[in-house]
């Protein structure tokens, strides 16, 4: 053994911004303004934390579940539960109770450390999460009482102030559990992945890469993206690492609320789902002078696929780049990103080529390795025709499913994504659908995708979703919910003569449904699972889905 064998532990990537940049700033934003700190501060109230969870009995393994929103609180939780051994178990806020109540419990959180405005949310668990000591409390400035009945409430800043403003980071082993995230529960009950330090050490270096977020000391990120869902994407690791300035909109979140933050604060690069992203456009094509946006660079865009249209506009109006990445909680989560130039021969590639790269999924993150499989589990060439299951491997992705046998999801080394694609000669990813979400019409395939998208790129279209509608003959056919752009009136036979000059006619959506709002799940994707249960196939007719 010629090298040193240092355990890849969190915490030596999560204090070195504190240590480098220690007056770089996390600014989270208010109702009454923004409250700020400095990273040195926050590596000191996650001490702080650390000791005062030490002192309530919190061991090394133990479950800390947050439920809060994105802010300087949540932020310090991610840089002390894990560093001091304990697993920040991130608690979904629009789950129900009934999914709250088993996800607790099947995760055994021994505290929750949660904002006050969504106590309420918890209030229906008082005596049924038995494993619970503890609720401590974060307080946001005037908020007035925040008194509930849930166990040993406590106030955040009462509970560890007076504590020390350092900690002796234990020496675990690197594989030891650092994070837990359940999966939003499409099918069946939410499934538990518990991250280790290895696997987000890595993955945290991996985020960095300039082919991948590119992230740097010279950044000021956005974090959109809530904390709750797949670690905020681990950005909040990576700009920790890096120093790079951090600004958390809590829960303040309307399209005005973000561009304003990102205006004050100088934002350069942000992540959010594509509705953040489409609700961007509409407000500043609504009020072009209103936000000046010239440090902003580029936009991350994950969840779901984001129309072409969306990319092409952020390029052509603030000369700012989207970069596409593909993942899930199970990749912990960042397994391919999607950039403007991502080879050499991009360099010399025409626009609209370049353009084309950045609708696809995208390049593995160095590490990992995909493949797509038949109905035999044969692996399929990579020419860009050729459709199977998208499989995935490498050092941050999941193995099994925390105390949840799932045999059906894993092949040998492989993990089963649940997503069909295909891959192109140079590697790119290029996703058709997910597997519940392609439609089966007379025997053949037709990707919802590939219309929503399609749908999305003529003028006065603000959003769409499809899915399969149930018929008598056809086995399915496809349906179209489309939500108006602002001040535009699009009629169903122009989406139609549009879709015509891509697809057959077979495969057109045999209704165009105009509404005001489309279901979304707690992870801001479309909700088409709520959409199929209100399908009868007898007219398609939809009830508001807004109740």
């Amino acid at each position: 053994m010629t090298m040193q064998r240092t355990p890849l532990l969190l915490h030596r990537l999560t204090d070195r911004g504190a240590r480098v940049s220690p007056d770089v700033e996390v600014v989270t934003t208010g109702a009454d303004g923004s409250h700020k700190q400095s990273l040195a501060q926050t590596r000191a109230r996650a001490c702080q934390l650390a000791h005062a969870l030490a002192a309530e009995g919190v061991n090394p393994g133990d479950r800390v579940a947050s439920f809060a929103w994105n802010n300087h609180y949540h932020l310090e939780m991610y840089q002390g539960v894990p560093s001091m051994g304990a697993v920040l178990h991130t608690l979904n806020l629009r789950l129900s109770p009934g999914e709250l109540e088993y996800i607790v419990n099947h995760a055994e959180d021994a505290i929750i450390i949660a904002d006050q405005d969504v106590l309420p949310l918890l209030e229906p668990l008082v005596g049924k999460i038995p494993t619970v000591k503890r609720v401590v409390v974060c307080r946001e400035p005037g908020a007035g009482d925040w008194s509930t009945s849930l166990p040993g409430a406590v106030d955040y800043d009462e509970f560890i102030s007076g504590h020390p403003t350092d900690y002796e980071w234990p020496e675990l082993d690197e594989n030891a559990p650092m994070g837990l995230c359940y999966t939003s529960g499409t099918t069946g009950k939410p499934k538990g992945v518990m991250y280790t330090h290895r696997s987000t050490y890595l993955h945290t270096i991996a985020q960095a890469m300039t082919d991948a977020l590119a992230l740097s000391a010279a950044d000021c990120a956005q974090e959109v993206v809530p904390m709750f869902h797949a670690m905020s994407w681990g950005m909040p690791f990576t700009s920790l690492m890096v120093g790079a300035k951090q600004v958390l909109p809590h829960k303040y979140m309307t399209p005005e609320a973000l561009l304003d933050a990102m205006a004050e604060e100088g934002v350069t690069i942000s992540a959010g789902v594509p509705t953040i992203w489409q609700g961007a456009v509409g407000a500043i094509t609504a009020e072009p002078k209103r936000w000046d946006l010239s440090k902003l660079n580029r936009v991350t865009c994950g969840g779901s696929a984001p129309p072409p249209s969306l990319i092409q506009w952020f390029w052509d109006n603030l000369d700012c780049e989207m970069i596409q990445g593909w993942g899930m909680t199970e990749t912990n989560p960042l397994a391919t990103v999607s950039r403007r130039v991502a080879k050499r021969s991009h360099l010399t590639a025409l626009d609209e080529e370049r353009a084309a790269n950045q609708c696809k999924a995208g390049l593995a993150i160095p590490g990992l390795d995909i493949e797509i499989f038949d109905e035999e589990w044969n692996a399929l060439p990579h020419d860009g025709k050729s459709v199977g299951e998208v499989c995935i491997r490498g050092p941050w992705i999941c193995s099994e499913y925390y105390n949840d046998p799932q045999p059906d999801k894993f092949h040998d080394e492989w993990l089963i994504t649940g997503d069909v694609g295909m891959i192109d000669p140079e590697e790119y990813l290029i996703l058709t659908d997910r597997s519940k979400d392609l439609i089966k019409s007379g025997g053949e395939w037709i990707s919802s995708i590939d219309l929503e998208n399609h749908i999305c790129a003529l003028d006065g279209i603000a959003q769409a979703a499809v899915v399969a509608a149930p018929h008598p003959k056809w086995d399915e056919r496809p349906i179209a919910l489309v939500i108006k752009a602002a001040g535009q009136d699009p009629t169903p036979d122009e989406i139609l003569k549009h879709c015509e000059s891509r697809f057959a006619k077979w495969q057109l959506p045999d209704e165009i449904l105009f509404r005001d709002e489309i279901p979304l799940t707690s992870t801001g994707k479309i909700d088409k699972k709520t959409i199929r249960a209100h399908l009868d196939g007898e007219g398609y007719q939809l009830p508001d889905l807004r109740g």
